[in-house]
């Protein structure tokens, strides 16, 4: 059984089936062949009469004793541990229901906050659009998703924007180590928190939140290409302020929030054969050292 072969379709660079470089930038469709010897499907991929195939369009990442592909583009898929942006639609009398982007809503019940809520009194705390910075905390069966908000970084966010992108760029986003995060803050005097639902909330001046989301516009449209980090910081040296001295960086600005959004969000633990860090490894690698 040969399901999703297609004979003699070869991709330029990919070499054969013996080599697994990790730099190159492999892009796959679902359906394709993948070069697998000794290696064992993960995420975006199967497995078919011992041969494995891309189940989602996306860059190959090979990491033994696995073999993965990150998407280039899809809903996003909560996991425990995720730190994500969600916002408010519908407030009942011991918790809120939160879209995160996910398949299905988040209920984010009383306990799970920093306030002593009565029952009732939910919209005291949280209105209908208001916007939060949570951590996935159970994924049941059921598909119900627990989140909380009780931690370092999570709370209620005031003021500032919203920009979405592929959940599969936020490794990008966040760059190695935080690196494309500091440079866009850095250069803007933005405030930045990243969810890995693909939600990033902006706050500052209105020109730090504009630069900030046409940076962020930058990855996402050229994320799969190297030498981004070059990119996009060319970019905001060219859009820096200037005085008779040269360049002027932005002060950091201040927003009234519950949360620290300039903190980046923790980083979930590797779970297997495929996580955050592998996307920065394997989708980022660009030649600047991202």
């Amino acid at each position: 059984m040969s399901q999703g072969h297609r004979p003699g379709h070869r991709r330029r660079g990919r070499g054969d089936s013996s080599s697994h470089p990790s730099r190159d930038r492999i892009l796959v469709l679902p359906g394709e062949e993948l070069p697998s010897e000794g290696l064992k499907p993960g995420a975006g991929t199967y497995r078919v009469g011992g041969r494995l195939y891309a189940s989602v369009l996306g860059l190959l990442s090979p990491r033994p004793p696995f073999l993965s592909v990150i998407p280039l583009s899809g809903r996003y898929i909560p996991k425990a541990g995720d730190t994500v942006i969600g916002t408010v639609t519908d407030c009942q009398t011991t918790f809120w229901l939160l879209d995160i982007g996910a398949p299905r809503w988040a209920p984010l019940h009383v306990t799970g906050t920093p306030w002593k809520v009565e029952v009732g009194e939910t919209d005291r705390y949280l209105h209908v659009g208001d916007a939060v910075v949570v951590r996935v905390e159970s994924l049941e069966a059921t598909g119900r998703i627990g989140v909380t908000m009780l931690g370092d970084g999570l709370g209620k966010l005031e003021g500032g924007t919203i920009v979405t992108v592929s959940p599969a760029r936020i490794p990008r986003v966040v760059g190695r180590n935080g690196s494309m995060i500091q440079t866009i803050t850095s250069h803007t005097g933005a405030q930045i928190a990243v969810g890995q639902n693909g939600r990033i909330w902006i706050g500052g001046s209105s020109e730090a939140i504009q630069r900030a989301r046409e940076a962020l516009e930058m990855i996402e449209e050229h994320g799969q290409r190297a030498g981004l980090s070059d990119r996009v910081e060319s970019y905001l040296v060219s859009t820096d302020a200037t005085d008779d001295r040269g360049p002027a960086r932005p002060p950091g600005e201040t927003a009234h929030r519950d949360a620290i959004p300039h903190e980046l969000p923790p980083t979930p633990e590797p779970s297997g054969d495929f996580d955050a860090d592998d996307a920065a490894d394997d989708a980022g690698n660009d030649s600047d050292g991202y």
